[in-house]
């Protein structure tokens, strides 16, 4: 493990246990976010003030995170709030994976996913689980100059990023969970994320944000 990858790892763990000890004052039966960066990059109560919203959001997002992570901490990630509705955004990590095909990666991640699916089934039968779709990517927008911008885009890109959703969507209907298509208003006439939206092509300001919020009004 690289220098980075070691920094990269205790940061999350640090998030986790910070999550841990938030969890035990958390209030039941409220709405939970989770999933990796693009998650925890929501600053989904902020937004709620800004609108007005009452509701209660809790957010566990972990950057960096795969779904193997989330099933390594998915008492942290998931049970530790107990919530009614759970919305996750899990697994672009798992398909940013260049040194693997696209076909493999993606296939690993289902299984991994439809694992934390049949345990919150199993231990939240109550719960709605709604399983958000991947945001469009703008691969020629603000890439910065590094190794890992390099690889971003070899697997997650817009050609891919549909077909993933269409997978995801299929285990929704499979494991009776509802999928939410969120990128309504997200994407520019050739079908990219909105150059105003987005960080460096993957990730996004508060105005994207704003944008997933009003396509989840109808859900929270």
């Amino acid at each position: 493990m690289d220098l980075i990858q070691g920094f990269m790892k205790k940061e999350q763990q640090e998030k986790i246990d910070k999550y841990r000890i938030l969890n035990k004052i958390a209030r039941k039966g409220k709405i939970l976010f989770t999933g990796s960066s693009l998650m925890e990059h929501f600053p989904i109560n902020e937004l709620l003030m800004d609108e007005g919203m009452d509701q209660i959001i809790y957010n566990r997002g972990v950057g960096g995170f795969t779904t193997a992570d989330m099933l390594e901490n998915i008492e942290e990630q998931v049970f530790g709030t107990e919530p009614s509705k759970i919305f996750i955004n899990i697994g672009t990590n798992d398909i940013g994976d260049a040194s693997r095909s696209f076909e493999d990666v993606l296939s690993d991640m289902l299984v991994n996913y439809e694992k934390i699916l049949t345990q919150i089934k199993e231990r939240l039968p109550e719960t709605q689980v709604y399983m958000m779709a991947y945001y469009p990517v703008n691969e020629s927008d603000k890439k910065p100059d590094t190794a890992w911008a390099a690889q971003m885009f070899v697997n997650r890109n817009n050609e891919n990023l549909p077909v993933a959703n269409a997978a995801v969507e299929k285990l929704a209907d499979k494991m009776g969970c509802h999928f939410i298509n969120v990128n309504d208003g997200l994407c520019d006439e050739s079908g990219k994320l909105k150059k105003e939206f987005t960080v460096e092509g993957v990730h996004m300001y508060a105005n994207g944000y704003r944008v997933v919020l009003e396509n989840l009004k109808p859900y929270l």
